[in-house]
């Protein structure tokens, strides 16, 4: 287990190689559920046309295209605007995600973010990222995000079989949870603060191995 305020990776990993990273802030660490803080100014991973395409001129990324065309060119970038705050549970096919806009302290939204089940590693946690996202607004409105990319990536046989069906054994959990505006998605973490005297990481020594 880590403790509060270390250092460590949040990768995505494809075919045992990172395909992004993210330097995180570690809140909380337990059995049960474990805590990061994402945070403006922390050092992140990205593939190139993540940054280059993207969040490009033209917003257009085949993401996975490039995913499938390895060796990928990964580039640095640091973290801005918004604090997350990413929920982890053990077994689940999605993470949940406090959004702050980090200048003002507003809470933006919730965010389901589906993704492979988080393992550890010698540097922090690996997961791989599986493209459909829920938005839930304060108000418990939500919207489906990036189902597009979601079905291409399910038609390009990147999303395999399995994880797809294990999304879709989710979908009514994670439905049940918003209708019941139940943990996490209350008021148990809304008022945390980050401590004061925390930096904004930098990707720990082993990230790329």
């Amino acid at each position: 287990m880590w403790n509060p305020a270390d250092q460590v990776a949040l990768r995505g990993m494809y075919n045992g190689k990172p395909w992004y990273v993210q330097s995180v802030l570690v809140v909380k660490d337990s059995s049960d559920e474990t805590a990061l803080l994402l945070t403006p100014g922390a050092e992140c991973v990205a593939p190139w046309g993540y940054i280059h395409q993207k969040h490009g001129d033209n917003g257009v990324w085949d993401c996975w295209e490039e995913c499938q065309n390895e060796p990928w060119t990964l580039e640095t970038y640091r973290w801005h605007t918004n604090r997350l705050l990413i929920l982890l549970e053990p077994a689940k096919f999605y993470s949940t995600i406090l959004m702050w806009n980090n200048a003002s302290g507003q809470f933006l939204c919730y965010y389901i973010n589906f993704q492979l089940p988080f393992t550890r590693s010698q540097c922090g946690f690996d997961t791989f990222d599986l493209e459909l996202d829920m938005v839930i607004e304060p108000t418990f409105a939500w919207k489906w995000k990036d189902v597009r990319e979601y079905q291409q990536g399910i038609q390009k046989g990147v999303l395999r079989e399995e994880w797809v069906e294990a999304i879709e054994n989710a979908k009514p959990e994670v439905l049940a949870t918003i209708e019941q505006q139940g943990y996490p998605l209350n008021s148990s973490w809304l008022d945390w603060q980050p401590d004061p005297a925390w930096q904004a990481p930098n990707l720990p020594l082993g990230w790329d191995q």
